[in-house]
């Protein structure tokens, strides 16, 4: 054999040993997908995420979590970004309020507003390519492909305002600042619709907190208000050492959070007090590249003791997720 020929047997071998190289087996589930050949099953189709992979089998893994939760009896808080009050995921945690899925409810000042504007006036769909400028024009605000006509917001005005004078009444009279949490107590049984979040959670004595009640529209209204009311106040201290030492006490918790934001840092840091939640679902399409707390995982909440147990972050979209992970959990007990 030539020279020429051994060195193409020495680097086939090379690279068969390199290409080919021997392994161990892994243990775990085979993956696999749905056969459509045995009909349509939705339970079935949904189970069959566990062995499809990606983020199948995250939400698959957060569907296993959540029941957990319920199982063992966890106190469930549900942590929401103000836009998916906006969609259609409104009447999905109204439900969970409703059948007293869930112990405390945290949102954004959106969150809020939208949930009473709602009852106020329907929301309708659009598109996200919608001209911004020809929206303007008419007087529509846009968030995604939902549309919100300003009369919306003008009837809000109309809604709030008394609340807001009897508020201040109260304080003037008593000197007593109400909390936040207190103040959406009363939006809550104001606004005296079944369809309402916020009734529910006073309906139903659920925890309803925002640590950023003035950014939005309320805090608009707010300042509307001050101009002929100066003094008027809201106290936003009381809140967070209320909700602290509610979780502290608590045997064991179970956060649910969609989307990102200032709710969630608010959930994960009052269950730093007690050295961590003992389960976490995180349901959104950040990344954590820029070192928000939005976008972090929950392995980075578990460095700071805001979790400390069973956790998941399924990336996706909760329009798309939420509604089919409550299918396969609250709905079913």
């Amino acid at each position: 054999m030539n020279k020429n020929n051994l060195n193409i047997k020495k680097n086939e071998e090379i690279a068969r040993e390199n290409v080919l190289r021997k392994s161990g087996e892994v243990s775990g589930l085979s993956v696999k997908g749905y056969d459509f050949n045995k009909g349509i099953d939705y339970d079935k189709i949904l189970e069959s995420y566990s062995y499809t992979g990606f983020q199948a089998t995250h939400l698959a893994n957060a569907i296993k979590i959540i029941n957990k939760m319920i199982d063992k009896k966890a106190t469930i808080f549900l942590g929401c970004s103000s836009n998916l009050v906006t969609s259609g995921i409104r009447d999905i945690i109204r439900y969970l309020a409703e059948n007293k899925k869930i112990e405390v409810f945290v949102t954004t000042a959106g969150g809020i507003e939208e949930d009473l504007i709602k009852c106020l006036g329907d929301f309708k769909i659009g598109k996200f390519s919608e001209s911004g400028e020809l929206l303007r024009k008419k007087g529509v605000n846009r968030i995604g492909n939902i549309l919100i006509p300003n009369s919306r917001y003008v009837a809000f005005e109309k809604f709030i305002n008394p609340i807001f004078e009897e508020i201040y009444k109260k304080q003037k009279n008593d000197g007593k600042i109400i909390s936040v949490s207190e103040f959406i107590k009363i939006l809550g049984q104001k606004i005296n619709n079944k369809e309402s979040i916020l009734y529910w959670c006073w309906k139903n004595n659920i925890r309803a907190y925002c640590p950023g009640m003035t950014d939005g529209s309320i805090g608009d209204m707010i300042h509307f208000f001050m101009y002929k009311n100066p003094d008027f106040k809201l106290d936003i201290a009381s809140d967070i050492h209320e909700l602290n030492e509610f979780t502290i006490t608590r045997e064991k918790t179970g956060i649910i959070l969609l989307g990102k934001g200032m709710m969630k840092h608010h959930i994960l840091n009052s269950n730093m007090m007690r050295n961590g939640a003992d389960y976490a679902v995180y349901i959104n399409t950040g990344e954590e590249w820029d070192g928000s707390d939005s976008n972090a995982r929950p392995d980075e909440a578990v460095s700071w003791g805001k979790v400390n147990g069973e956790s998941i972050k399924v990336f996706g979209d909760a329009t798309i997720l939420f509604p089919l992970i409550v299918a396969k959990t609250f709905a079913k007990t």
